[in-house]
């Protein structure tokens, strides 16, 4: 049984885990290469959620591609000695991930019951838009991208065991236990660069 799972899972599926799961440990451990492993685990990714048909999840992960470009870039500023510091989220950048998580769970919603076949159009459209605003906090260095990645790691697993992507729902798992860890990273990091200021 367990040897007829394994078989089952592409070698895509099996690469783009591993690197994502590289991805978030880098990026817990605030070190911007994370954004390379990122960016193969993306590719790899697209190309398991077309066939698996999970739509919002697939363009989730385009946008993943475009923010893990921007984010490498935002992060480095051309030399690690400029790395922009890590902060915690304003009211400005709340009131903007409140309205992407809104917008794209509409957008994506719609799009999903209107123009595909999906079978999960509610929850491939609730993952994506925590994801897609978590992403983007994350690309801003905002302490905050930790807490909507991870209601997106918690929506994902269901979804991921409803579709047979068992190694993603674990990813998700993985995903979410890594994030509390790099919250608290990230928490660290920040009170340290406050002191190097002071």
């Amino acid at each position: 049984m367990i040897q007829d799972f394994l078989q089952r899972i592409s070698w895509q599926e099996w690469l783009g885990v591993l690197f994502s799961m590289l991805q978030v440990v880098l990026a817990s451990r605030n070190n911007a290469l994370n954004y390379l492993f990122g960016i193969a685990g993306v590719l790899l990714t697209l190309y398991v959620m077309a066939l698996s048909g999970l739509y919002a999840e697939f363009t989730l992960n385009l946008y993943y591609l475009v923010m893990s470009i921007y984010g490498w870039i935002y992060w480095l500023r051309g030399n690690e000695s400029a790395q922009m510091p890590i902060t915690k989220s304003n009211y400005k950048d709340w009131i903007m991930s409140v309205s992407i998580v809104l917008i794209s769970f509409v957008l994506f919603l719609f799009a999903l019951t209107q123009f595909t076949d999906s079978d999960v159009p509610v929850a491939d459209a609730l993952v994506s838009a925590f994801a897609w605003a978590g992403m983007w906090l994350m690309a801003r260095r905002k302490l905050e991208n930790w807490i909507l990645l991870n209601v997106s790691n918690l929506l994902a697993v269901p979804l991921m065991i409803h579709k047979e992507l068992y190694l993603y729902a674990v990813l998700s798992v993985f995903l979410f236990i890594v994030a509390v860890i790099g919250y608290f990273n990230w928490r660290k990091i920040m009170q340290q660069q406050k002191n190097d200021v002071q």
